[in-house]
This record gives C-alpha cells, sequence and structure tokens, in this order.
C-alpha cells in the first residue's frame, strides 16, 4: 500500500447534551463503544472509536486506505461542579487537536454557548455541521433549522441525519473522507479504540444505574472496576459504585438489594454481548462525600 495515498486523522463530535452525539459516533464506526442514554450529560470522558479501513479509487481496486479516530465528547454545559470543568476541559481539547470537527446539534435545539459558537467560526479546522433527528421533523422544520445554523456556525458542509435510524450517516462519513488530511496511521489498523476493556465495564453499568434511577442519583454516581480478571471461558470483574451521600447508597441498593441486582443482571448480560465471553460480575457501593466538587478525587476517577 503507497502510504502516500494513506489518509488520517482526529475527528472530534461536540455539541450540547442529548443531541446525538453518542449514537452518531456509534454509527460511524460500527461498535457501540459510547453508552446512551435518554438523559443530559451522560458521557463525561473523551472515548476514542477508531475506525480502519480501504475505499476502491476509480478502476475499482481496493486503495485509499484510511484510519478515522473518533471522539465522542461530553455535551457542552456551564460547569457547575469540578468535575463539569474537567468535562469541558475534553471539549477544548477537542477543538484543538482535530483535523476535522463534527458539530452536532438537533432539532429543537438553540444557540447559547456563545463563546463555543465563536470558537467554531473562527477555527481554521474543517466544521461539518450535522443537524440530528430529522426522523422527528414536522413541516420545513429541517430547513428552517439548516438555515439557522449554517448562518451561525459556517460549516463547510451541512448534513441533516437522523443517528438513531442511520439515515444520512453516510454522507457525513464522505465529509469527514474528504477533508482527511494524507497521513500515515496513528494507532496499529486492529485497534478499535484507546480505552481499556475495564474502562468499558465501567461504562455499561454506568449506563444501567441511568437508566434505573431517578433525578439526581445517577448523576452522583461514578463506577470503577477494580478487578478484570480473564480466562478462558469467563471474565470476573469487581466493580465499586460511588455516591456522594450515605441516602444514595440505600437508593442504589435497594429494598433487600433488588435494585442493585437488577443492574447487575442487566449490566452483566451487555458485558457478555461486548466482550463476547461469559462474564461474572460482583457490584459493591461505597459513599465518597461530594466527589464531584474534589481535584484529587476526580483525579483518582481518571478525570
Amino acid at each position: 500500500m503507497p502510504t502516500d495515498s494513506h489518509k488520517a486523522g482526529f475527528v472530534s463530535i461536540i455539541g450540547k447534551p442529548n443531541v446525538g452525539k453518542s449514537t452518531l459516533m456509534n454509527q460511524l464506526i460500527g461498535e457501540r463503544l459510547s453508552i446512551i442514554t435518554s438523559k443530559a450529560q451522560t458521557t463525561r470522558h473523551r472515548i476514542l472509536g477508531i475506525l480502519n479501513g480501504s475505499l476502491p479509487d476509480g478502476d475499482g481496486s481496493p486503495r485509499n486506505d484510511f484510519q478515522i479516530v473518533y471522539s465522542d465528547t461530553p455535551g457542552i454545559l456551564k460547569p457547575q461542579y469540578a468535575l463539569h470543568q474537567s468535562m469541558m476541559r475534553f471539549v477544548d481539547q477537542a477543538l484543538t487537536d482535530a483535523d476535522v470537527i463534527l458539530f452536532v446539534t438537533d432539532l429543537y435545539e438553540k444557540s447559547e454557548e456563545e463563546e463555543q459558537i465563536a470558537k467554531l467560526r473562527e477555527t481554521p479546522i474543517p466544521v461539518v455541521l450535522v443537524l440530528n433527528k430529522i426522523d422527528l421533523a414536522k413541516g420545513t422544520q429541517v430547513e428552517d433549522k439548516m438555515t439557522y445554523w449554517k448562518e451561525l456556525v459556517e460549516p463547510v458542509v451541512a448534513i441533516p441525519v437522523s443517528a438513531l435510524e442511520g439515515l444520512n450517516v453516510r454522507a457525513v462519513f464522505d465529509a469527514i473522507l474528504e477533508h482527511l488530511p494524507v497521513h500515515p496511521p496513528y494507532f496499529p489498523k486492529d485497534e478499535l479504540t484507546d480505552k481499556p476493556e475495564r474502562f468499558f465495564a465501567a461504562e455499561i453499568i454506568r449506563e444501567k444505574i441511568f437508566l434505573n434511577y431517578k433525578k439526581e442519583v445517577p448523576y452522583s454516581c461514578e463506577v470503577v472496576v477494580t478487578e478484570f480478571k480473564e480466562e478462558d471461558t469467563i471474565i470476573r470483574i469487581r466493580s465499586e459504585i460511588y455516591v456522594e451521600r450515605q441516602s444514595q447508597k440505600g437508593i442504589i441498593i435497594g429494598k433487600g438489594g433488588e435494585a442493585l441486582k437488577k443492574v447487575g443482571i442487566q449490566a452483566r448480560a451487555d458485558m457478555e454481548k461486548f466482550f463476547n465471553k461469559q462474564v461474572y460480575l460482583e457490584q459493591f457501593v461505597k459513599v465518597s462525600p461530594d466527589w464531584r466538587k474534589k481535584q484529587k478525587q476526580l483525579y483518582n476517577f481518571g478525570y
């Protein structure tokens, strides 16, 4: 393969909470790396998803190899905790080290983050505007929103999509590849992500917490996988769920341990699909008072 024809680069997916960034990334790479719920602020870390492939050239031969390194980022918000400040640092980093920026919005969002919009207008990095959730559109809603956002962001291209249904996702991929620089691959061609397996085990548990608990409880939780032992036929995982208050610990565990058991059953089922192996999961709940406000604890949790 001639190295001077290989394209590679970093694609940062940014936007407000709950506009569908994680759903879009999972569609683009064909794997479920980012957790998805209907609640805002589900994504806390910057997660890389690596897509390697080839496209045929003009005569149909398998040429034009590429490596796209997608970066799913936390939703843009005004920080209220030290945790939020750490999450926004991930976003700022994604804005500066990308080769292509995917700015994802949807039919219902209006611009409120003037600082981020200014950065998008001023950046020399190509910005691809993605208008998501068009499957829910009525009347001229898509056309009106496309006009609004194109005037605001001034992207190199604007694409209406339904990430949930996979509609027009191929057009997003084509736009990315068009603006990707010629470069050797940054990662080995058999890698899918930069995160270790235990990270995804913890994320799966955290997703189930978001799906099973209400109000502030999911946002007050952090999951740490303290043991990840892979054997020939089974993976043995020990996890610790941290909450901020003793009362939250009782809610997570539930009466007779039933709530925590439900989380464990759902998480284990998804882990077995993700790792393609039987999983034995242990869960423990601990209290770390006000961990979202403490820099030392945030550092220990990987923020």
